[in-house]
């Protein structure tokens, strides 16, 4: 069985283990069009700063393909796919047939028509391991940096560069930072964290245009930089399977990861997902999601049966040492506690917890992430316990056998 992979980040290593659960002959070939070993973009910040060495950067160890007995053919991109004769071609002129393919491609980073962007010369992105290495070489101690999107990219980006430069703004259109995860009290709690630790803020700012090192807002003022960093925010790799799989946004698969093409599957943030925590299709850039889809279609692939059903957006980040956990949706009643910088939000209805906000209080989430995974009725537990102090005891004694593994007597 000859596997082939396009992509060398969370969702194809997911893959790659889930098929040697399986399969532990059949050829696999990962293509990257980066060319690295496998590495937790997570971490780049980390990198920025000196926190995480080269190795440590490492998703998986240095030995990782040998011993999972697959090839890595990096800094080679896929220019087409051929499910008709079931092969890619590659940009080095080569061409690899499959039995079974996963594109598991991500996303880039999407950059907005901006006035005069074209004149910008030190102007990056910040998704990448390159990335990060192109920006460390010119920072210094008299460096001003402009960031355009206070999203979670736009704020790593500022942790990572924060002792290392003299001056970070932060420009976004919205009202509040960090506006797809958190309600206005978190935002504000968090907004108050970063500018106590150096890192301006012009929020319900937009950007007019922009002359060489000058950026023009839409109010008239200019600000003068000398790095840009664009994190406005993502779009999912689909042209691959363009006019050959089912593609609304993100490619859309079933829940054993395959597409609406025969043998070809798909995982990570290039795919639509269910969010069980309320029923829609969309995207859901998250690590965790992406591992556990990769590994799904890694063991379908090899003909094994799994199910990837659960998925639910989540982040768990930490900004210059406060941090937040998110889960869910924010819809229905609420309960909240808040003191200082500790706050949690959990949002509930219809009998089932829907969604939190925790921020600095992120003891036991896990709890309150599996009551929204599991779609647990509140009626079957003790919920009034549950939202003061997450624990084991606030379910029934059969509930937490089953939880710890065991069984109830």
């Amino acid at each position: 069985m000859k596997y082939v992979i396009i992509g060398n980040s969370t969702a194809g290593i997911g893959a790659v283990e889930g098929i040697r659960q399986i399969d532990q002959n059949g050829e696999i070939t990962i293509i990257s069009n980066e060319p690295f070993h496998t590495y937790s973009r997570p971490l780049i910040s980390y990198s920025l700063r000196g926190k995480v060495s080269e190795e440590n950067m490492c998703y998986r160890a240095a030995d990782f393909y040998e011993k999972n007995n697959c090839k890595l053919l990096a800094g080679v991109s896929v220019t087409e796919v051929n499910a008709d004769k079931k092969c890619i071609s590659t940009d080095d002129g080569n061409s690899l047939p499959y039995d079974k393919l996963l594109v598991a491609t991500g996303s880039s980073p999407f950059t907005p028509p901006f006035e005069g962007l074209d004149t910008v010369k030190n102007k990056f992105t910040f998704t990448t391991k390159a990335d990060v290495e192109r920006v460390g070489t010119l920072l210094t101690k008299k460096t001003n940096v402009l960031i355009i999107g206070a999203g979670l990219i736009g704020l790593k980006c500022a942790e990572g560069m924060l002792d290392k430069v003299s001056n970070i703004t932060v420009v976004d259109l919205s009202p509040r930072i960090l506006s797809s995860i958190l309600d206005d009290h978190g935002a504000g709690l968090m907004q108050k964290h970063l500018e106590g630790k150096g890192i301006n803020f012009k929020l319900s700012c937009g950007v007019k245009s922009f002359n060489n090192n000058t950026a023009t807002f839409e109010s008239g003022e200019t600000y003068e930089f000398d790095i840009l960093i664009l994190a406005v925010g993502v779009r999912p790799n689909t042209d691959l399977l363009r006019d050959i799989a089912e593609i609304d946004k993100g490619i859309k698969v079933n829940a054993k990861s395959q597409t609406s093409a025969a043998d070809i599957y798909a995982a990570g943030d290039c795919t639509l997902s269910t969010d069980i925590s309320d029923g829609q299709s969309k995207i859901m850039a998250l690590l965790p999601n992406a591992y556990m889809q990769g590994e799904c279609a890694g063991i379908n692939m090899a003909g094994g049966e799994k199910s990837f059903d659960k998925a639910i957006p989540m982040n768990a980040i930490g900004f210059c040492g406060l941090n937040i956990i998110t889960a869910g949706n924010y819809t229905g009643e609420t309960f909240e506690a808040k003191e200082n910088n500790i706050y949690k939000r959990l949002f509930y209805g219809d009998n089932k917890l829907n969604g939190y906000i925790m921020i600095d209080e992120i003891q036991k989430a896990g709890i309150y992430t599996s009551l929204i995974r599991e779609r647990t009725p509140l009626d079957t537990i003790d919920f009034a316990l549950i939202c003061e102090k997450p624990g084991l005891m606030a379910f029934s004694k059969k509930d937490r056998a089953t939880k710890l593994g065991g069984e109830a007597s």
